[in-house]
C-alpha cells in the first residue's frame, strides 16, 4: 500500500506541477499585453489516511487554486488622447457583447478609440461606460452610460458684447473743425477716415456664425465729449447696399477733467445681419464710468497722448467640429474645437470592487463580477477608494520575466523530482513482485 500511495503522490506532483507551468507559460505569454494582470498557481496537500499512533500520512498534491495578482502595472506613455491608466484601485467598465455574452465587463487596458458614430470604444468595440455631459458641458452625475465624444460640435455663439480698452487724445482736434479741410459738416459714415479721430476694427459673428466685419469709430465733439459709431458694409445687412458704409450703433462717451471715463451712453443699436436673428443687440463695454461707481480706468481713457486700442475683443464665435481630446485625472473629457472653444463632453467611472482577485478573466483582458468579488462600487475617478487616471498612457503588464524564469526552473526541477520518485517507487514494486521467483 505505501508504494502504491508513493506512486499517487509522485503522480499527484506531476499533475499539479504541469498546472504550474501552465500558468508560468500564460504570464509568460502575455508580459507585452496591456492592463494584463500575472496568476500564480497555490497548492494545497492531500491526506490519504491516519495511522494510528503514528501520524498522518498524505497522498501527495493538489491545485488549489489560480490566484490573479492585481498589483499595479509599469506606466508607458503613448500620447494618443484616448489612451487612459488607471492609477490606484479599480477597472473601467465597458458595455457590450464579448464572446457570445452581453453585459457588462471590466477591465485595466485603456487602449480607446472613437467608433464610427463617435461612441468610446475599447478594442473590441466595447462600449466605455460614463456620465454623459449636456450641451452645455454639465455632467449628468450617477448617470451611467455609453460615452458618444466623438461626434461633439460647437454650436455658433452671437457676438452679444464688445470691450474695448484703451486711450483717446485729448489733444485732438474736434471733428466740426475740419469741415474746411473735408468739406463734410461732421462725422459721415461714407467718408469715414477723415471726419473721425481714431478707429480700431473686429470681426463679430452673427446667429449662423457668418463673421462679420465691424469697424468702431471715435470722433471728438469737445474735449472729454466723444462719440463712437459702429459701422460695416451694407452687404451684410438686411436692406443694405453692397458696398455702402452703414452704422448700426453709436453713442457717445464723456470724461472728466482728469481723463477717466464718467459715462457711457447709446443711441443707437440696430445690428441686422442678412439671413440671421434681426435685430442683434450689441453692448459696448468702454469700462466702467465714474458716475456707475467705478474708477473710470479699466477701459478707454482720455489723457494728451496717442489715440490706441490697448485689448479688443468680443464675445461671438463660428461653429466648430471637434479636433482633440483630452482626458483629466478625474477621468473628465474635453473636446478642443476648431474654433477655438472647449467643452466638457463626459466622464469616465471606475469600478472598485472588494476583492478584485476573484473576478472571472474572460478573455480580451475583460473581467466579470463574481459573487467571490462582490458587486461594482461606481463612481468617478480620485474619489472614495478609486484611482486617478493617467491620460496619454497605457498601464503595462504586472508580469516579473525575471521571477516567472525562476518559478519555470524550479517547476522543472519539481517535475524531474517527481518523475524520479515514480520511477523509484516503480523499480520497488517491480522488485517486490520478482520475489516468489
Amino acid at each position: 500500500m505505501s508504494l502504491l500511495t508513493a506512486m499517487y503522490s509522485s503522480a499527484s506532483g506531476l499533475n499539479s506541477t504541469t498546472d504550474e507551468l501552465s500558468v508560468v507559460g500564460d504570464n509568460i505569454a502575455n508580459s507585452q499585453t496591456v492592463g494584463f494582470k500575472a496568476s500564480r498557481t497555490d497548492f494545497a496537500d492531500s491526506m490519504a489516511q491516519q495511522i494510528t499512533g503514528e501520524g498522518e500520512q498524505g497522498l501527495g498534491v493538489r491545485t488549489l487554486t489560480v490566484q490573479q495578482l492585481m498589483s499595479q502595472g509599469a506606466f508607458t506613455t503613448t500620447n494618443q488622447d484616448t489612451d487612459v491608466a488607471i492609477e490606484g484601485n479599480g477597472m473601467f467598465v465597458l458595455s457590450g457583447n464579448y464572446g457570445g455574452a452581453s453585459g457588462t465587463f471590466y477591465t485595466r487596458n485603456g487602449q480607446f478609440v472613437t467608433d464610427k458614430n463617435g461612441y468610446l470604444v475599447n478594442q473590441e468595440g466595447l462600449r466605455v461606460q460614463g456620465m454623459q455631459a449636456d450641451p452645455n458641458g454639465n455632467v449628468s452625475s450617477g448617470i451611467l452610460g455609453d460615452l458618444q465624444v466623438g461626434n461633439a460640435t460647437a454650436p455658433a455663439k452671437p457676438t452679444d458684447g464688445i470691450t474695448i480698452e484703451g486711450n483717446l487724445d485729448a489733444t485732438a482736434t474736434p471733428t466740426e473743425n475740419a469741415d474746411a479741410a473735408t468739406g463734410y459738416g461732421g462725422w459721415d459714415p461714407t467718408n469715414a477716415s477723415n471726419t473721425s479721430n481714431f478707429s480700431t476694427s473686429m470681426v463679430v459673428y452673427d446667429s449662423l456664425g457668418k463673421p462679420v466685419q465691424l469697424n468702431i469709430y471715435f470722433c471728438m465733439n469737445t474735449s472729454g465729449d466723444w462719440d463712437y459709431h459702429a459701422v460695416t458694409d451694407g452687404a451684410n445687412l438686411t436692406g443694405g447696399t453692397a458696398g455702402t458704409a452703414t452704422e448700426v450703433a453709436t453713442g457717445e462717451l464723456k470724461f472728466d477733467t482728469s481723463g477717466h471715463l464718467v459715462s457711457n451712453t447709446t443711441s443707437l443699436n440696430n445690428f441686422n445681419p442678412i439671413n440671421a436673428t434681426n435685430p442683434q443687440p450689441l453692448t459696448f463695454n468702454f469700462g466702467t464710468g465714474t458716475a456707475a461707481g467705478g474708477t473710470g480706468l479699466d477701459g478707454i481713457t482720455q489723457y494728451a497722448s496717442a489715440s490706441a486700442a490697448s485689448f479688443v475683443t468680443q464675445a461671438g464665435f463660428t461653429s466648430g467640429s471637434l479636433s482633440g481630446l483630452s482626458i483629466g485625472s478625474d477621468g473628465t473629457i474635453t473636446g478642443a474645437f476648431t474654433n477655438g472653444q472647449s467643452r466638457v463632453l463626459g466622464q469616465l467611472v471606475i469600478g472598485n470592487f472588494a476583492a478584485p482577485d476573484q473576478l472571472s478573466r474572460v478573455g480580451g483582458s475583460l473581467y466579470r463580477e463574481t459573487n467571490a468579488s462582490g458587486p461594482a462600487t461606481l463612481g468617478a475617478p480620485a474619489t472614495a477608494d478609486r484611482g486617478s487616471i493617467s491620460a496619454g498612457t497605457l498601464e503595462q503588464s504586472n508580469v516579473d520575466l525575471s521571477q516567472e524564469f525562476i518559478n519555470m526552473i524550479a517547476a522543472q526541477r519539481e517535475f524531474e523530482a517527481n518523475s524520479k520518485t515514480l520511477t523509484t517507487a516503480d523499480q520497488l514494486l517491480s522488485d517486490l513482485m520478482m520475489i516468489h521467483r
